[in-house]
């Protein structure tokens, strides 16, 4: 017998078997999110050649993206107010209201809000929200929407979205988002908006390349702008070349630097993605952000070269350097760090607000003295004289322009008095 037919069984059977099931579901999905907090707290992706809990999900535990992200961003939150775990298993919220409380939660609000969110639709649950947490009025917005063709409607069914959800919804056409969708063997759809200046870039490309591009062909022109372009970030990431120059046998004496050969070297031997791989063989596929690694730590004596090099994606790199000195100790590090980039943030905020408060400044002071400045570039001031000239003319704002002139040319110095009226002299 089929172990999924279950026509033989009776009515109340079944019904009874149902409601056990959606009960060991709601216990199931609580203890798996359980888990996954754990599990993500514990960066055990890390030893299993995942460069993030997503990707391990996705992965190695089969999951769909978007399940993926509901269940880790649900799980996070979860260890952060374990009482959803409770929640969960009872069936008084679900992986979608969790998210919707998400954003809502505090140390302070997080009680009572769980208790009235609890046993609510999901309707019902953003109608509490929007009384609890008003948000303004949306723009009056209409827009004429073109019907889709019977071949676009798998692509709405791929992305999950029923047509009436679609026409119920409000879709935000000011942020479309960009697409790449495979059409046919090695052949993909792209589609994005470009501002005015990328196209202003692009028509320009067009007309630069000509008769080299048939019909000024957009795909073409994106690809060839995309080569030279990949060319270009290899050349600064990679220190890839056309030209390579011989290798200096001069020792750097930061034993952190990388030559440049070296460097090409180790691009050239791993590529992508990242070069770790678990106990079970399985090799980590992230290919952004890519480091390079040293096989024995600089700090016990390894060197920058190609033999003690590697490619590592930086949650590897940091897993590297936590076996190696310790998760505890490395922890401390990167906080001091952060500390550190935080202090000098604020530093940096506030000597660009000092400067920016200096300009304005100086802008009012070259206002009020618009009627000088003029006179005083006829006659040769340089800028150090003129913003001089400008603060003279803001203790006198009152007096007339030849008032202020006299002032300011006095005050100027008989060290300048001679070079002035030499240049005011002149024939030319």
């Amino acid at each position: 017998m089929q172990p999924y037919s279950l026509s033989h069984l009776a009515n109340h059977v079944l019904l009874h078997d149902l409601a056990a099931l959606v009960s060991q579901d709601r216990t199931t999905t609580a203890a798996l999110l359980a888990h996954l907090a754990e599990v993500d707290e514990r960066r055990l992706y890390l030893p299993a050649a995942y460069s993030c809990m997503h990707a391990c999900c996705v992965g190695e535990l089969r999951m769909s993206e978007d399940a993926a992200f509901k269940r880790i961003q649900a799980a996070r939150t979860a260890r952060e107010f374990p009482a959803i775990f409770a929640a969960l298993a009872e069936g008084a919220l679900n992986l979608t209201s969790v998210l919707l409380l998400r954003p809502h939660l505090t140390a302070e609000t997080a009680k009572d809000l769980l208790a009235a969110a609890a046993y609510r639709t999901n309707k019902d649950l953003e109608l509490l929200l929007a009384e609890r947490f008003p948000r303004p009025d949306l723009a009056t917005f209409v827009q004429a929407i073109e019907p889709a063709d019977a071949g676009e409607l798998p692509a709405a069914r791929d992305e999950g979205v029923a047509t009436a959800q679609l026409a119920a919804r409000l879709v935000d056409s000011n942020t479309p988002r960009a697409r790449v969708t495979p059409l046919s063997p090695q052949r993909f759809a792209v589609q994005f908006t470009s501002d005015e200046a990328g196209h202003r870039d692009l028509v320009e490309a067009q007309a630069l390349l000509g008769r080299a591009v048939a019909s000024g062909d957009v795909a073409e022109v994106f690809k060839c702008a995309l080569r030279e372009y990949v060319r270009h970030l290899k050349r600064q990431k990679c220190s890839a070349t056309d030209r390579p120059r011989p290798c200096s046998r001069h020792r750097a004496s930061d034993p952190r630097h990388v030559p440049a050969a070296v460097e090409r070297a180790v691009w050239e031997r791993d590529g992508n993605p990242c070069t770790f791989v678990s106990d079970q063989g399985h090799r980590c596929a992230e290919r952004s952000g890519l480091q390079l690694d040293h096989v024995i730590p600089v700090a016990r004596g390894g060197e920058s070269t190609e033999r003690n090099l590697q490619l590592r994606c930086a949650p590897h790199n940091q897993h590297a350097a936590d076996l190696a000195y310790g998760k505890g100790f490395m922890d401390e590090n990167r906080s001091e760090a952060r500390r550190q980039a935080a202090e000098a943030k604020a530093q940096k905020a506030v000597a660009d607000a000092a400067r920016a408060r200096e300009r304005a400044a100086a802008a009012e002071e070259l206002a009020a003295a618009s009627d000088v400045i003029p006179g005083l570039k006829i006659l040769g001031c340089c800028s150090d004289d003129l913003r001089y000239a400008a603060r003279l003319c803001a203790a006198i704002p009152d007096g007339s322009t030849d008032v202020r002139m006299h002032h300011v040319i006095k005050a100027l110095g008989r060290a300048n008095m001679s070079r002035l009226t030499h240049v005011a002299r002149s024939p030319n």
